[in-house]
């Protein structure tokens, strides 16, 4: 049983999701990985780092490059990514709701859930259990879905 997100979403927030979405776009299509776009917020809403999956790596997951972009004075608070952000992976040792639980961020907006393609995964109830709070903004799902339809296709 999927535990139910929050939809409190904020102008500001849509913005944001729609920027990562965008972003997403620049990752190199692969049929074994998702096209993924992150960005990471403080509380004002400023952009603190932003990745996609595959920017320096072809293993690199979105969230791993905009957090590895951070700085030591830098303190995000919410994720924008475009896809659920992982509980397993293959090609690394650390899924993406561990490094984003480290990172001490408390909100994660997203679009889409993980379609169980790749892998079982369970990241929004990850974060949901560990008190993270996650917004879910499905309107915005097909656009993602949209941009990864070359792993949809027979």
């Amino acid at each position: 049983m999927s535990l139910p997100t929050t939809q409190r979403s904020t102008r500001t927030d849509r913005l944001l999701l729609t920027a990562a979405i965008d972003l997403s776009r620049l990752s190199p299509p692969a049929p074994t990985h998702y096209a993924v776009g992150a960005l990471l917020a403080d509380h004002t809403g400023t952009v603190l780092a932003t990745g996609y999956t595959g920017e320096t790596d072809p293993h690199l997951h979105a969230e791993e490059a905009a957090l590895a972009k951070l700085t030591p004075t830098d303190r995000p608070v919410t994720l924008y990514t475009s896809l659920e952000p992982c509980t397993v992976r293959k090609s690394r040792p650390t899924p993406c709701t561990d490094l984003i639980l480290t990172a001490g961020i408390t909100r994660v907006v997203l679009a889409l859930r993980e379609p169980l393609l790749f892998a079982d995964c369970h990241g929004v109830e990850t974060l949901l259990h560990n008190g993270i709070e996650v917004i879910e903004i499905p309107d915005l799902g097909h656009r993602v879905h949209d941009i990864n339809a070359h792993l949809f296709r027979p």
